[in-house]
C-alpha cells in the first residue's frame, strides 16, 4: 500500500508508523501517487486568521460576523462544537455559545493572507481555479517531473507551507475528478487528508447522500425527497432521460455524478461574475428602520469583499424574498462603476423605496455585479449629488483607519440598528 507521511513527507510502503519520524500522520491509499485533482479548503478560514493574530483567542469560541442582528460568517471549531454555524443569526448562535468572542469581519486581512496562499498554489501548477478566499482546485497533472515528486507529496508539502509560513491549516481532497476531490476535503476537517481513487468511486458513493453534492440546496433537496431520492443508488435507478426530463440541466449533471463522472477543467481563468451578501432572519420582518441598517451592513461587506479582490462593478441588484417564498429583485445599471460602500446602500435604498415595503420579508440581499478592475471605478462625479466625492474621500479614510486600527474602530450609527 503506498504511503506518505504527512510530517516529514517521506513516501513508503509499508505498514504502521512513518519509518523516517516515527510520526503516525500518515495517509495510505493504493492509487495516492497517480491521482492529480485536488480541493484545498482552509480550516474555519477567518476565525483561524483571527485567533492566529491575537493567541490570546486560541482556545477560546471565536465567531466571525455582526451585531446581534447580523449572522454568523464563520465559526471556529470550538464554537461548531457548541452548535454554531455558518448563516445562523447571531442571537441564536450567542444562545449557544454565550462566551463565544464574536469580530467584525476584516476582508482586506483575509484578501491578503488569501493570496500569500495562491502564490503557494501557483509554484506548484498554473491550473489553479480558486472558488473563495479560502478554498481552490488544482489540477497537478503532468507535474511530477518538474517538482521531481508526486502531486501528493507537493499537497502535503503546500499543506505544511501553510502552516510553518502563514500559521494555518487546511483540508485536502485528492481524486481523479473536481466533484470528488471537494468531496474528499469535506471528510476529515479539520486538517484532513482524503482520497477517493478510481476503482473505489462506486462503492464510495453508492450509500452517500445526494445532499453531499455541491450546489444542491434546499430547493433542490425539497424536490429529490419528492422524488424518493435520497442516495446516490436512489439516483443509479433513474434513466438519463427521465431525470433531466424532471429536473432539467441538473438532472443530467446528477447522472454522470451518481457514477462519479465529472468532465469539468480546472480553470484558472475563471471570471468572477458578481459579489453578494444576503441574510435569511430568524423572524420575518417588515420594520424599515431594521431593513435599513441590514441594506447598509450588506453594501460594507459587499464593498469589503470588493475592495480586497481589486474589483468593482456596474450594476446593484436588490434581493428581496417575502414570507411566502416569492421573490423579488430590482437592479440598476450605474454610468461608472463602484466599489464604495455609501453608493452602494444608496443605489439599494433606493430600489427597496422603489419596491415599497411589499414585507414582511424573511431574506434580504445586495449584490454588485458587471465586474471591472479597480481602477475604473468611481471616475466621475455626480452632477446631482456634489456631496458624493466628499463621502467617497471621507469611506477611504475610514478604511484606512480601519485597517490600521480595526474594523470596529469607526462605525457609522446607520449599521447599529
Amino acid at each position: 500500500m503506498q504511503a506518505l507521511c504527512r510530517d516529514c513527507l517521506t513516501t513508503f510502503e509499508t505498514e504502521g508508523r512513518c519509518p523516517s519520524c516515527g510520526s503516525l500522520r500518515v495517509v495510505r491509499h493504493p492509487e495516492l501517487f497517480e491521482l492529480s485533482i485536488a480541493h484545498m479548503d482552509c480550516d474555519a478560514f477567518y476565525a483561524s486568521v483571527e485567533k492566529r493574530d491575537n493567541p490570546d483567542l486560541r482556545d477560546k469560541p471565536v465567531i466571525i460576523g455582526g451585531g446581534r442582528r447580523g449572522v454568523v460568517s464563520t465559526a471556529c471549531y470550538v464554537a461548531r462544537i457548541r452548535g454554531v454555524r455558518s448563516a445562523m443569526p447571531m442571537f441564536q448562535a450567542l444562545k449557544l455559545c454565550p462566551d463565544a468572542v464574536v469580530i467584525r469581519p476584516r476582508m482586506e486581512v483575509y484578501a491578503t493572507v488569501s493570496r500569500q496562499i495562491r502564490a503557494m498554489m501557483d509554484e506548484m501548477t498554473p491550473d489553479v481555479e480558486p472558488l473563495s478566499l479560502d478554498e481552490a482546485f488544482m489540477d497537478l497533472s503532468g507535474t511530477a517531473k518538474l517538482h521531481g515528486a508526486p502531486p501528493v507529496v507537493m499537497l502535503a508539502r503546500l499543506i505544511k507551507r501553510m502552516k510553518d509560513e502563514l500559521g494555518l491549516s487546511g483540508s485536502i481532497g485528492l481524486s481523479h475528478n473536481k466533484f470528488l476531490a471537494k468531496v474528499a476535503s469535506d471528510l476529515e476537517k479539520p486538517r484532513g487528508f482524503s482520497v477517493i481513487g478510481k476503482a473505489e468511486t462506486a462503492d464510495f458513493l453508492r450509500d452517500k447522500p445526494v445532499r453531499m453534492i455541491w450546489g444542491v440546496g434546499s430547493a433542490t433537496q425539497a424536490a429529490l425527497d419528492r422524488a424518493g431520492i435520497h442516495t446516490f443508488a436512489d439516483l443509479l435507478r433513474w434513466d438519463e432521460r427521465d431525470l433531466t426530463a424532471r429536473f432539467g440541466s441538473m438532472g443530467t449533471r446528477l447522472w454522470h455524478l451518481a457514477r462519479g463522472e465529472d468532465r469539468r477543467r480546472v480553470s484558472a481563468n475563471a471570471p468572477m461574475k458578481s459579489i453578494s451578501n444576503e441574510t435569511t432572519f430568524f423572524e420575518d420582518t417588515g420594520n424599515t428602520d431594521i431593513l435599513d441598517g441590514h441594506l447598509w451592513r450588506m453594501a460594507e461587506k459587499v464593498s469589503d469583499r470588493a475592495k480586497a479582490k481589486g474589483k468593482a462593478g456596474r450594476v446593484v441588484t436588490l434581493k428581496l424574498k417575502r414570507a411566502d417564498h416569492s421573490l423579488i429583485s430590482r437592479r440598476i445599471a450605474l454610468r461608472d462603476a463602484t466599489q464604495m460602500a455609501d453608493t452602494l446602500y444608496r443605489e439599494a435604498r433606493a430600489l427597496f423605496d422603489q419596491v415599497g415595503n411589499q414585507g414582511p420579508y424573511r431574506l434580504l440581499g445586495v449584490g454588485l455585479s458587471d465586474l471591472v478592475p479597480d481602477d475604473a471605478a468611481d471616475l466621475s462625479g455626480d452632477l446631482l449629488d456634489p456631496q458624493a466625492a466628499q463621502r467617497r474621500k471621507a469611506e477611504r479614510a475610514t478604511d484606512e483607519i480601519r485597517k490600521k486600527f480595526g474594523s470596529d474602530a469607526i462605525l457609522k450609527g446607520r449599521s447599529m440598528r
